[in-house]
Protein backbone atom coordinates (compact mmCIF):
# COMPACT_ATOMS: atom_id res chain seq x y z
CA UNK A 1 0.00 0.00 0.00
CA UNK A 2 1.30 3.35 -1.23
CA UNK A 3 1.69 6.32 1.75
CA UNK A 4 -1.27 7.80 0.10
CA UNK A 5 -3.18 4.91 0.08
CA UNK A 6 -2.15 4.31 3.86
CA UNK A 7 -2.94 8.08 4.50
CA UNK A 8 -6.68 7.76 3.16
CA UNK A 9 -7.15 4.72 5.05
CA UNK A 10 -6.41 6.19 8.38
CA UNK A 11 -8.19 9.44 7.48
CA UNK A 12 -11.79 6.67 6.84
CA UNK A 13 -10.69 4.47 9.79
CA UNK A 14 -10.92 8.17 11.94
CA UNK A 15 -13.59 9.02 10.58
CA UNK A 16 -15.51 5.52 11.19
CA UNK A 17 -14.38 5.70 15.00
CA UNK A 18 -16.08 8.69 15.61
CA UNK A 19 -19.20 8.14 13.81
CA UNK A 20 -21.90 10.07 14.73
CA UNK A 21 -24.95 8.42 13.06
CA UNK A 22 -24.71 5.11 13.83
CA UNK A 23 -26.92 3.65 16.64
CA UNK A 24 -25.12 2.08 19.82
CA UNK A 25 -26.70 -1.04 20.75
CA UNK A 26 -28.45 -1.18 23.64
CA UNK A 27 -26.65 -1.29 26.95
CA UNK A 28 -28.45 -4.69 27.61
CA UNK A 29 -26.20 -6.30 25.06
CA UNK A 30 -23.19 -6.84 27.00
CA UNK A 31 -25.03 -7.08 30.51
CA UNK A 32 -26.90 -9.73 28.59
CA UNK A 33 -23.51 -11.35 27.57
CA UNK A 34 -22.01 -11.34 30.90
CA UNK A 35 -25.20 -12.99 32.50
CA UNK A 36 -25.20 -15.78 29.70
CA UNK A 37 -21.54 -16.36 30.69
CA UNK A 38 -22.23 -16.41 34.23
CA UNK A 39 -23.80 -20.54 35.74
CA UNK A 40 -25.24 -18.67 38.45
CA UNK A 41 -27.57 -16.79 36.28
CA UNK A 42 -31.57 -17.95 36.59
CA UNK A 43 -34.03 -17.67 34.28
CA UNK A 44 -35.79 -15.44 36.10
CA UNK A 45 -32.81 -12.68 36.62
CA UNK A 46 -32.70 -12.83 32.75
CA UNK A 47 -36.16 -12.27 31.71
CA UNK A 48 -36.41 -9.53 34.59
CA UNK A 49 -33.26 -8.08 32.66
CA UNK A 50 -34.96 -8.41 29.14
CA UNK A 51 -38.18 -7.44 30.11
CA UNK A 52 -37.10 -3.79 31.30
CA UNK A 53 -37.03 -2.50 27.85
CA UNK A 54 -40.42 -3.16 26.45
CA UNK A 55 -39.57 -2.81 22.96
CA UNK A 56 -37.02 -4.97 23.01
CA UNK A 57 -38.66 -7.79 24.36
CA UNK A 58 -41.19 -6.94 21.75
CA UNK A 59 -39.16 -7.25 18.83
CA UNK A 60 -37.48 -10.33 20.48
CA UNK A 61 -40.94 -12.23 20.43
CA UNK A 62 -41.74 -11.31 17.09
CA UNK A 63 -38.43 -12.73 15.76
CA UNK A 64 -38.69 -15.62 17.72
CA UNK A 65 -42.11 -16.55 16.13
CA UNK A 66 -40.94 -15.33 12.45
CA UNK A 67 -40.32 -17.74 9.83
CA UNK A 68 -36.48 -16.86 9.99
CA UNK A 69 -36.20 -18.80 12.43
CA UNK A 70 -38.94 -21.29 11.99
CA UNK A 71 -39.30 -22.93 15.69
CA UNK A 72 -42.02 -25.47 15.69
CA UNK A 73 -44.28 -23.76 18.28
CA UNK A 74 -45.24 -20.58 19.04
CA UNK A 75 -43.37 -18.91 21.78
CA UNK A 76 -46.02 -16.38 23.80
CA UNK A 77 -43.58 -15.52 26.88
CA UNK A 78 -40.23 -14.70 27.64
CA UNK A 79 -39.67 -17.18 30.22
CA UNK A 80 -40.79 -19.69 27.48
CA UNK A 81 -38.58 -18.54 25.02
CA UNK A 82 -35.44 -18.71 27.76
CA UNK A 83 -36.56 -22.20 28.81
CA UNK A 84 -37.03 -23.43 25.24
CA UNK A 85 -33.74 -21.45 23.75
CA UNK A 86 -31.38 -21.55 26.39
CA UNK A 87 -29.32 -18.24 27.18
CA UNK A 88 -27.08 -18.05 24.71
CA UNK A 89 -29.53 -18.23 21.66
CA UNK A 90 -31.46 -15.48 23.64
CA UNK A 91 -28.65 -13.40 23.73
CA UNK A 92 -28.19 -13.64 19.55
CA UNK A 93 -31.86 -13.14 19.36
CA UNK A 94 -31.30 -9.85 21.10
CA UNK A 95 -28.08 -8.89 19.15
CA UNK A 96 -30.49 -9.68 15.81
CA UNK A 97 -33.69 -7.91 16.75
CA UNK A 98 -31.30 -4.92 17.79
CA UNK A 99 -29.50 -4.77 14.34
CA UNK A 100 -32.30 -5.87 12.17
CA UNK A 101 -33.99 -2.35 12.13
CA UNK A 102 -30.53 -0.83 11.60
CA UNK A 103 -30.46 -3.03 8.24
CA UNK A 104 -34.06 -3.14 7.54
CA UNK A 105 -33.91 1.15 7.50
CA UNK A 106 -30.77 1.26 5.42
CA UNK A 107 -30.65 -1.03 2.33
CA UNK A 108 -33.64 -3.46 2.01
CA UNK A 109 -31.44 -5.18 -0.66
CA UNK A 110 -28.60 -5.81 1.69
CA UNK A 111 -31.06 -6.60 4.41
CA UNK A 112 -32.12 -9.31 2.58
CA UNK A 113 -29.05 -10.81 0.87
CA UNK A 114 -27.87 -10.88 4.95
CA UNK A 115 -31.06 -12.59 5.78
CA UNK A 116 -30.55 -15.16 3.39
CA UNK A 117 -26.72 -15.60 4.36
CA UNK A 118 -28.11 -16.13 7.85
CA UNK A 119 -30.43 -18.79 6.85
CA UNK A 120 -27.95 -20.84 4.61
CA UNK A 121 -25.24 -20.42 8.17
CA UNK A 122 -27.75 -21.75 9.77
CA UNK A 123 -28.47 -24.36 7.42
CA UNK A 124 -24.91 -25.46 6.86
CA UNK A 125 -24.12 -24.91 11.11
CA UNK A 126 -26.25 -27.68 11.68
CA UNK A 127 -25.24 -29.54 9.50
CA UNK A 128 -21.21 -29.62 10.25
CA UNK A 129 -22.75 -29.99 13.71
CA UNK A 130 -21.57 -26.74 15.51
CA UNK A 131 -22.50 -26.58 18.93
CA UNK A 132 -24.65 -23.14 18.65
CA UNK A 133 -25.84 -22.55 15.20
CA UNK A 134 -27.66 -20.19 16.08
CA UNK A 135 -24.77 -17.61 16.99
CA UNK A 136 -23.51 -18.59 13.68
CA UNK A 137 -26.60 -17.86 12.36
CA UNK A 138 -26.28 -14.39 13.39
CA UNK A 139 -22.81 -14.13 12.45
CA UNK A 140 -24.03 -14.45 9.33
CA UNK A 141 -27.08 -11.45 9.55
CA UNK A 142 -24.79 -9.11 10.34
CA UNK A 143 -21.48 -10.57 8.40
CA UNK A 144 -22.01 -6.84 6.12
CA UNK A 145 -22.49 -4.20 9.07
CA UNK A 146 -19.43 -2.44 7.86
CA UNK A 147 -21.87 -1.45 4.58
CA UNK A 148 -24.18 0.31 6.52
CA UNK A 149 -21.76 2.28 8.88
CA UNK A 150 -19.47 3.01 5.23
CA UNK A 151 -23.59 3.98 3.71
CA UNK A 152 -23.79 6.42 6.68
CA UNK A 153 -21.06 8.06 7.54
CA UNK A 154 -19.33 8.27 4.73
CA UNK A 155 -22.00 8.53 2.14
CA UNK A 156 -19.81 10.06 -1.00
CA UNK A 157 -17.55 7.47 -1.08
CA UNK A 158 -20.40 4.97 -0.62
CA UNK A 159 -21.66 5.95 -3.97
CA UNK A 160 -18.37 6.24 -5.63
CA UNK A 161 -17.75 2.44 -4.40
CA UNK A 162 -21.22 1.71 -5.86
CA UNK A 163 -20.41 3.24 -9.58
CA UNK A 164 -16.90 2.02 -9.57
CA UNK A 165 -18.78 -1.72 -9.16
CA UNK A 166 -20.86 -0.96 -12.09
CA UNK A 167 -18.45 1.25 -14.44
CA UNK A 168 -15.62 -1.87 -13.62
CA UNK A 169 -17.94 -5.05 -13.21
CA UNK A 170 -16.14 -5.92 -9.82
CA UNK A 171 -17.66 -6.91 -6.62
CA UNK A 172 -18.07 -4.39 -3.85
CA UNK A 173 -15.29 -5.46 -1.69
CA UNK A 174 -12.67 -5.21 -4.33
CA UNK A 175 -14.11 -1.35 -5.26
CA UNK A 176 -13.90 -0.47 -1.79
CA UNK A 177 -10.23 -1.49 -1.52
CA UNK A 178 -9.37 0.32 -4.52
CA UNK A 179 -11.03 3.39 -3.72
CA UNK A 180 -11.01 3.33 0.08
CA UNK A 181 -7.82 1.22 1.36
CA UNK A 182 -9.94 -1.06 2.84
CA UNK A 183 -13.07 -3.14 3.16
CA UNK A 184 -16.63 -3.38 4.69
CA UNK A 185 -15.31 -6.65 6.51
CA UNK A 186 -12.67 -4.75 8.61
CA UNK A 187 -15.14 -1.72 9.47
CA UNK A 188 -17.94 -4.18 10.53
CA UNK A 189 -14.91 -5.93 12.73
CA UNK A 190 -14.20 -2.43 14.20
CA UNK A 191 -18.11 -1.65 15.13
CA UNK A 192 -18.70 -5.61 16.33
CA UNK A 193 -15.79 -4.73 19.03
CA UNK A 194 -16.99 -1.63 19.57
CA UNK A 195 -20.19 -2.44 20.53
CA UNK A 196 -18.63 -5.25 22.16
CA UNK A 197 -20.14 -8.01 20.89
CA UNK A 198 -19.27 -11.15 21.87
CA UNK A 199 -15.76 -12.53 20.14
CA UNK A 200 -17.26 -15.23 18.64
CA UNK A 201 -19.37 -12.59 16.15
CA UNK A 202 -16.27 -10.58 15.95
CA UNK A 203 -14.12 -12.43 13.87
CA UNK A 204 -16.22 -14.35 11.35
CA UNK A 205 -17.39 -10.54 10.42
CA UNK A 206 -14.16 -9.31 10.26
CA UNK A 207 -12.89 -12.47 8.29
CA UNK A 208 -15.75 -13.18 6.05
CA UNK A 209 -13.64 -12.49 3.24
CA UNK A 210 -10.53 -14.54 4.13
CA UNK A 211 -11.09 -17.25 6.68
CA UNK A 212 -7.49 -18.15 6.92
CA UNK A 213 -6.83 -14.85 8.63
CA UNK A 214 -9.56 -16.31 11.68
CA UNK A 215 -7.30 -17.22 14.35
CA UNK A 216 -10.40 -18.19 17.27
CA UNK A 217 -13.13 -19.08 14.99
CA UNK A 218 -11.87 -20.27 12.02
CA UNK A 219 -14.88 -22.38 10.94
CA UNK A 220 -17.49 -19.95 11.73
CA UNK A 221 -15.61 -17.56 9.43
CA UNK A 222 -15.41 -20.38 6.89
CA UNK A 223 -19.41 -20.89 7.32
CA UNK A 224 -20.03 -17.13 6.90
CA UNK A 225 -17.53 -16.84 4.09
CA UNK A 226 -19.26 -20.05 2.73
CA UNK A 227 -22.88 -18.71 3.09
CA UNK A 228 -21.91 -15.09 1.80
CA UNK A 229 -20.49 -17.05 -1.53
CA UNK A 230 -23.66 -19.30 -1.73
CA UNK A 231 -26.60 -16.66 -1.18
CA UNK A 232 -24.74 -14.55 -3.38
CA UNK A 233 -24.90 -17.56 -5.97
CA UNK A 234 -28.60 -17.98 -5.58
CA UNK A 235 -29.11 -13.85 -6.64
CA UNK A 236 -30.98 -13.49 -3.34
CA UNK A 237 -31.13 -9.79 -2.73
CA UNK A 238 -27.80 -8.81 -4.06
CA UNK A 239 -28.77 -5.30 -5.35
CA UNK A 240 -26.61 -4.23 -8.62
CA UNK A 241 -23.14 -5.57 -6.73
CA UNK A 242 -23.80 -9.30 -8.66
CA UNK A 243 -20.75 -10.11 -8.50
CA UNK A 244 -19.88 -12.98 -6.82
CA UNK A 245 -16.71 -13.61 -4.99
CA UNK A 246 -14.33 -16.33 -5.03
CA UNK A 247 -14.58 -19.42 -2.69
CA UNK A 248 -10.89 -19.53 -0.50
CA UNK A 249 -9.01 -22.78 -0.35
CA UNK A 250 -9.12 -22.19 3.71
CA UNK A 251 -12.86 -22.16 3.57
CA UNK A 252 -13.32 -25.04 1.35
CA UNK A 253 -10.19 -27.27 3.54
CA UNK A 254 -12.48 -26.45 7.05
CA UNK A 255 -15.58 -27.21 5.42
CA UNK A 256 -15.06 -30.93 3.88
CA UNK A 257 -17.98 -30.40 1.81
CA UNK A 258 -18.78 -33.25 -0.33
CA UNK A 259 -21.09 -32.83 -3.48
CA UNK A 260 -23.66 -34.51 -2.16
CA UNK A 261 -23.52 -32.09 1.06
CA UNK A 262 -24.31 -28.95 -1.26
CA UNK A 263 -26.93 -30.85 -3.15
CA UNK A 264 -28.96 -31.48 -0.06
CA UNK A 265 -27.80 -28.49 1.95
CA UNK A 266 -29.76 -26.42 -1.38
CA UNK A 267 -32.46 -28.25 -0.99
CA UNK A 268 -32.99 -27.60 2.15
CA UNK A 269 -31.88 -23.43 1.75
CA UNK A 270 -33.99 -22.96 -1.03
CA UNK A 271 -36.96 -24.38 1.21
CA UNK A 272 -36.38 -22.32 4.00
CA UNK A 273 -35.58 -19.00 1.89
CA UNK A 274 -39.12 -19.35 0.45
CA UNK A 275 -40.64 -19.16 3.88
CA UNK A 276 -37.94 -16.44 4.82
CA UNK A 277 -39.13 -14.70 1.48
CA UNK A 278 -42.59 -14.29 3.24
CA UNK A 279 -41.84 -12.68 6.41
CA UNK A 280 -39.25 -10.56 4.20
CA UNK A 281 -42.41 -9.41 2.12
CA UNK A 282 -44.15 -8.51 5.66
CA UNK A 283 -41.23 -6.76 7.05
CA UNK A 284 -40.95 -4.23 3.42
CA UNK A 285 -45.27 -4.04 4.06
CA UNK A 286 -44.77 -2.65 7.18
CA UNK A 287 -41.88 -0.57 6.06
CA UNK A 288 -43.89 1.30 3.48
CA UNK A 289 -46.88 1.80 5.45
CA UNK A 290 -45.09 3.69 8.19
CA UNK A 291 -43.58 5.90 5.20
CA UNK A 292 -47.73 6.80 3.89
CA UNK A 293 -48.78 10.22 5.32
CA UNK A 294 -52.54 9.52 6.20
CA UNK A 295 -55.16 11.46 4.22
CA UNK A 296 -56.31 13.58 6.15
Amino acid sequence: MSPEQEQKREAIRKALREVKNLPTLPGIISKLTKMADDPDTTTEQMGRTISKDHILAAKLLKLVNSAFYGFPQRISSLSSAIILLGFNVIKSLIISASIFELMEDQDMELWEHSLGCAVVCNVLAKRLGVSDPEEVSTAGLIHDLGKVAIKMELPGESEQVSALVVSRQINRFEAERELLGLDHAEVGGWLAKSWNLPAKLVEPISCHHDPSLAKAEPLAAAIVHFADIVIRGMGYGHGPDIWVPALAPRAWELLRLKPVDIDEMLAEVEEKLWDVKGFSLDIKAEAQSATQVPKG
